[in-house]
């Protein structure tokens, strides 16, 4: 089933509308036209019980106003190009500078702030949405005009499937991802409980401003390591220089697979709800960040959202892609396709 109603206005009166998708087991997601924005995501505990496991805002002013990217489309460049600069074929092409002397997520104005055509999907298995955009040429500095869908699917195996298409009239670079923050516990508490396992032998130290140094560091030996399941708080609080970096985690792993290889990549899991997620993705490596920059503002519910209140695991291409030849390439030729799937699987231990 799916269902729609008024979300709210932009300031020049444009209409935001809000979309329900329900599966055969009862589970919801809500997204809504600007930002292609995942506001509430319900999935049962071992008891049965469906509670909002996602961070976000109850109103629209408070998404355009101060939103730090909860549950949104990142594009055209998810993660950081470092000094907001790359080339392509010898010419140099200059972004917004919107993080700490660097690029990120696209720029002042990423996919997470434009307003997305939606259309409705309905399946024998499920229920979806299609998001469309066309980014024009040199919008946010990135070359070609980028033709953009994005598909939202919930099946009924409670499965929540990203579906990412692009395709470019000029040779560009293209990294999407999507930047929802779960907290399991349905933000009774935060995320430091959460058992997290993610299938990658290596990931990429970064410097001071969060860019890649370059080398990619096998986790073995380092509170990087999560080739097992243990709990976030087990080592965030080392004496580590990159946790202390980046406040916590915030780094990219690298996949142990080939090549758009659909490949299970990371699984996280809350004892207290017994809820589990499973994670697969085409894509070659995952940004894990344990949201060290919240800053205890308020919520939906009037719940206070603090530091490590949630998590988000970004499935994606490696951050500064573009000037790092030695990374897989993001680079979108003209007349090629972008494509990348992403599924959640949903589930109770």
């Amino acid at each position: 089933m799916i269902t729609s109603d008024h979300f709210g206005n932009m300031p020049d009166g444009t209409e935001i509308r809000s979309y329900t998708l329900v599966n055969s087991n009862g589970m919801e997601v809500t997204a809504i036209s600007y930002g292609g924005i995942i506001t509430a995501l319900k999935a049962p505990d071992n008891n049965g019980v469906p509670e909002d496991i996602v961070l976000g805002f109850d109103n629209l002013q408070d998404y355009i106003e101060r939103n730090p990217y909860f549950g949104a489309i990142i594009g055209r460049y998810g993660n950081r190009i470092a000094k907001g600069r790359f080339q392509l074929d010898g010419k140099t092409y200059d972004l917004a500078i919107n993080n700490a002397g660097n690029h990120l997520h696209g720029g002042k104005k990423g996919f997470d702030k434009v307003i997305w055509a939606v259309s409705e999907l309905e399946k024998e298995n499920g229920v979806g949405l299609v998001f469309s955009y066309l980014s024009p040429d040199m919008e946010e500095g990135y070359p070609g005009n980028l033709e953009v869908r994005v598909t939202y699917f919930l099946s009924n195996e409670n499965e929540l499937m990203f579906d990412y298409h692009a395709v470019s009239d000029r040779k560009t670079v293209v990294n999407l991802t999507q930047h929802t923050y779960f907290n399991l516990t349905a933000m009774k508490e935060d995320v430091l409980g959460h058992e997290l396992q993610i299938n990658a032998s290596s990931f990429l130290p970064v410097d001071d401003t969060l860019i890649p140094t370059g080398e990619m560091k096998p986790v073995n030996g380092t509170p990087f390591d999560f080739t097992s399941p243990k709990s976030v708080q087990r080592d965030i609080g080392g004496d580590d220089r990159q946790l202390k970096l980046a406040g916590g985690f915030d780094h990219n792993y690298i996949f142990d697979k080939d090549d758009n290889d659909f490949f299970h990549a990371a699984s996280m899991y809350e004892p207290k709800s017994g809820r589990l997620v499973d994670l697969y993705t085409t894509e070659p490596g995952v940004q894990f960040y344990t949201g060290n920059n919240l800053d205890s503002g308020k919520g939906k519910n009037g719940v206070f959202y603090h530091k490590c209140y949630g998590l988000c695991l970004e499935t994606q291409h490696y951050p500064d892609s573009p000037n790092r030849p030695e990374f897989p390439s993001t680079v979108l030729e003209p007349g090629k396709e972008y494509t990348t799937r992403t599924i959640y699987r949903f589930s109770v231990r």
